[in-house]
C-alpha cells in the first residue's frame, strides 16, 4: 500500500477503506509520510469530500490515535455539550453545573479562544486561583463528587487530530465539513460519554457562515456520534450578533454568576435553554430506550421548566460554587465578582445617528475585543482576563448618540482607536425596527 495510491484515488473522488484510511493516518503519526504528502490527501478530501462512511472511520482511528476516559463505574448518565464557537458564548459554563444539579454528569474538555472567538478555558481561568489543569484522577473524582469538571485539551486526546490540524491551518483546507466533523467528534468521543448535545453557530461570527453548510456539517456529526453509540443531537443557533451582553473573558464570567442566579439577557436563556433541555434527553434516551419515541415539544417544554426551577431554586448555583472550589479557584468569587480582575480604563461608545439597530456584526464584535487584549490573534499570545465589552444595546433596540452602546473595558490604550473603529463598522441602525431573528434556527437529531 502506497500513500501516493490512496491520494490519487481520493482526488479522482474515489471511496477510501478503513484499511487505506488506516495506513495513512499511522504511517503520518510514525512519520513515515511526511507532510506535503499528507497536504496533498487533505486538499483531495477538501475538494472531493468524503463519504459517511469515510468520515466515521477517519473519526475512528483519530479517536484510537490517543486515550478515551473511562467512567463505565459511574452509572449515572455521562453528557456533553459542544460548541463550533463563536462570540459571547458563555453557554458551557452555565449549563454544566446546571446538568449536575439535575444528576447528569458532564465530563467536559474545552479549549481557548482564537481571533473573534472565544474560549471556555480563558473564562474559567479568570477567577483567582482557578486551575483548568488537572490530573485524569482528579478530573474522574469531581465528576464522581460534584457531577461535572471543565478542564482544558491534553495532548492524550487524538493525537492524530492535533497534528492534521496543525497541517490543515497552513494548507487552506480548515474548511472541509467532514475533516472538520471528525476532528471535532474524535475529541468529544474521547470523553466516555454516552450523550453530546452540539451547538453549531450560524452567521457572521461563526465558523459556518450560511444555514445550508451548518446544516451539513450539524448532520455529518450527528451521523458519526449516533453510529459509535452515543445519542448525539445538534443544534443550530444564530451568530449575527454576540451572545448576551458581555464579551470577554472575567466579563464573561460576571454574567455567568449572574444567569446561575437567575438573572440572564433572553437570548442567553433561550439557547441554554434549549440545549439543556436536550442534553436532559440525550440522559433520558441512554437510561430508556423508550425515550425516544416520547420526544415531543411538550416533553421539551417540560425539560425546560425543570431547567429554569433548579436555576431559580439555586441548585445550579451551588454546584458552580463545589466546581470553582475543587479547581482550585476562590468560591467567595460566586458572592464577590467584583473579585474578578477588572479593567484600569473604561470607554463609552456610541454611534452617530439615532435609530434601530439593524445589525451588530459579532466577528466585528469579537475582533474589536480581541484588539483590546481579549484574545489572541495567534496560538500562544497572552490575553487580558479584564479586557472586553459591555453591550447596552443589541439588534432590534433604539439607539441615540447622547446614550453609549456599549462600553470597553481595557488596559492597553494602543489599539483602543482601532477597536473602536472595527466595532462601529458593524453597527448599522435604520429608522424602522428589524425583524425578529430567531436564535434557535433548527435541530438535527
Amino acid at each position: 500500500m502506497r500513500a501516493y495510491d490512496i491520494i490519487r484515488k481520493k482526488r479522482d473522488g474515489a471511496e477510501l477503506s478503513k484499511q487505506e484510511l488506516s495506513f495513512l493516518i499511522t504511517e503520518y503519526l510514525s512519520g513515515k509520510i511526511p507532510d506535503y504528502q499528507m497536504s496533498s490527501f487533505l486538499m483531495a478530501v477538501y475538494f472531493s469530500g468524503m463519504t459517511d462512511a469515510e468520515t466515521i472511520a477517519l473519526t475512528e482511528l483519530m479517536l484510537s490515535s490517543g486515550n478515551r476516559f473511562d467512567f463505565s463505574d459511574i452509572s449515572i448518565p455521562k453528557v456533553d455539550k459542544h460548541s463550533t464557537g463563536g462570540v459571547g458564548d458563555k453557554t458551557s459554563i452555565i449549563l454544566a453545573p446546571l446538568m449536575a444539579a439535575m444528576n447528569v454528569k458532564v465530563p467536559m474538555i474545552a479549549g481557548r479562544g482564537l481571533g473573534h472567538t472565544g474560549g471556555t478555558i480563558d473564562k474559567l481561568e479568570s477567577i483567582p486561583g482557578f486551575r483548568t489543569g488537572l490530573t485524569m484522577q482528579e478530573f474522574k473524582n469531581n465528576i464522581k463528587d460534584i457531577g461535572f469538571s471543565i478542564i482544558s485539551q491534553t495532548d492524550e486526546i487524538a493525537p492524530a487530530d492535533k497534528k492534521l490540524y496543525s497541517l490543515r491551518d497552513v494548507t487552506a483546507t480548515v474548511e472541509s465539513i467532514p475533516l472538520i466533523a471528525a476532528s471535532i467528534m474524535s475529541k468529544k468521543l474521547a470523553e466516555g460519554i454516552g450523550g453530546l448535545v452540539l451547538d453549531v453557530k450560524v452567521g457572521k461570527g461563526a465558523f459556518m457562515k450560511n444555514i445550508s453548510d451548518a446544516g451539513k456539517l450539524a448532520r455529518t456529526m450527528v451521523n458519526i456520534g449516533n453510529s459509535m453509540g452515543v445519542k448525539t443531537v445538534a443544534v443550530l443557533t444564530d451568530m449575527n450578533q454576540p451572545l448576551g451582553k458581555t464579551v470577554g473573558n472575567g466579563l464573561e464570567i460576571k454574567e455567568c454568576i449572574s444567569a446561575l442566579r437567575g438573572k440572564m439577557p433572553d437570548d442567553l436563556k433561550e439557547v441554554v435553554l434549549t440545549l439543556g433541555s436536550w442534553m436532559v434527553y440525550a440522559a433520558d434516551c441512554i437510561t430508556e430506550e423508550a425515550a425516544i419515541s416520547r420526544l415531543s415539544e411538550h416533553v421539551l417544554i417540560k425539560y425546560k421548566s425543570e431547567l429554569m426551577d433548579f436555576i431559580e431554586k439555586g441548585d445550579a448555583f451551588k454546584k458552580f460554587i463545589e466546581f470553582v472550589d475543587a479547581q482550585y479557584g476562590d468560591p467567595e468569587v460566586a458572592f464577590k465578582p467584583s473579585m474578578i480582575p477588572s479593567a484600569s480604563r473604561v470607554k463609552e461608545i456610541r454611534v452617530a445617528s439615532k435609530g434601530y439597530i439593524q445589525e451588530m456584526d459579532a466577528e466585528k464584535v469579537g475582533t474589536a475585543s480581541m484588539l483590546l487584549g481579549a484574545g489572541r490573534q495567534h496560538t500562544g499570545d497572552s490575553i487580558d482576563h479584564s479586557a472586553g465589552i459591555v453591550l447596552n444595546k443589541k439588534t432590534g433596540d433604539y439607539i441615540t448618540p447622547d446614550e453609549p452602546v456599549a462600553i470597553f473595558h481595557y488596559n492597553d490604550e494602543t489599539k483602543i482607536n482601532e477597536a473602536e473603529e472595527v466595532f462601529l463598522s458593524g453597527i448599522q441602525t435604520a429608522e424602522i425596527p428589524p425583524d425578529k431573528r430567531q436564535v434557535i434556527i433548527d435541530v438535527v437529531i
